[in-house]
């Protein structure tokens, strides 16, 4: 079987009394991880160490979180006050540990499955090849000997709106924005990165990335994590919402791909 799991973001215990849950067998189902592995949580170094001994046939996809991990790890950004990530950056293993995460890619595509999966969303007017194309741009900067300057550049808000012309850091910057931070759009599709709420909440002039019509990915089955106030509810076709909250106290979930059930297990630290 294959099991997609929310953002664990350094809950390992919840992790594994999850992967108990549903009794997963190592030696035949296999794991989707649909990025923030790390930070906030208790356990971010043995989360990173956890997944990363599982075995490279587990796909992970970058969240914003790993890639903030990825940014400090260059000396390119001081951290915030909430950060739990100085116990990887000093541990005997951090290089080992970093290099493997700079390996993972913005989207997974599975197409015996029939699932994508990428952390946050896809800009509207993204079709298939153009995000996986795009996904590829970002992830060979980051694989390259360009990566602290992309990690310097990484950080803010514009361009709030993708266009092909877009060069340089602007664009990956926004290409990066879509796919880890996007939450509400406006109607055009511009990004509105300020604004993380629930759907009630939110000003009358936003809309759900998945809710952007017409969407050239809307027949994608896209699985997504990031937006934990969803409580890993859509109710838009195609899209599956899996961050319900784990590092806040709510729950790690996690969904199997062959039928769709879902299951979740409290969060406990």
């Amino acid at each position: 079987m294959n099991y997609a799991i929310g953002d664990v973001q350094g809950c390992l215990t919840v992790l594994q009394r999850l992967l108990d849950h549903i009794q997963f067998d190592a030696s035949k189902d296999r794991l989707w991880f649909c990025g923030d592995l790390v930070n906030r949580g208790p356990q971010s170094l043995e989360t990173l160490r956890f997944i990363k001994n599982l075995g490279d046939h587990h796909p992970v996809v970058l969240g914003n979180h790993d890639l903030h991990l990825l940014a400090l790890s260059y000396g390119v950004h001081p951290g915030w006050k909430e950060d739990t990530l100085h116990d990887i950056l000093i541990a005997p293993d951090r290089d080992e540990l970093l290099a493997w995460l700079r390996q993972k890619s913005l989207l997974h595509h599975d197409p015996q499955l029939g699932f994508t999966m990428v952390h946050a969303g896809l800009a509207a007017h993204w079709d298939l090849p153009t995000a996986m194309r795009l996904a590829h741009e970002v992830e060979a900067v980051i694989r390259s000997d360009k990566a602290a300057d992309f990690f310097q550049h990484m950080y803010g808000n514009q361009p709030e709106l993708w266009h092909e012309s877009l060069q340089g850091w602007d664009r990956l910057r926004c290409i990066t924005n879509y796919f880890t931070r996007l939450r509400f759009c406006h109607p055009d599709g511009r990004l509105e990165l300020n604004t993380k709420g629930t759907l009630d909440k939110a000003s009358k002039d936003l809309i759900p990335w998945f809710a952007v019509a017409p969407r050239a990915n809307a027949a994608l089955k896209i699985i997504f994590g990031h937006w934990a106030a969803l409580g890993g509810v859509t109710n838009v076709a195609n899209t599956f919402a899996l961050d319900t909250g784990c590092v806040w106290g709510r729950k790690l979930t996690a969904m199997c791909l062959e039928d769709g059930v879902r299951a979740s297990v409290e969060a406990s630290f």
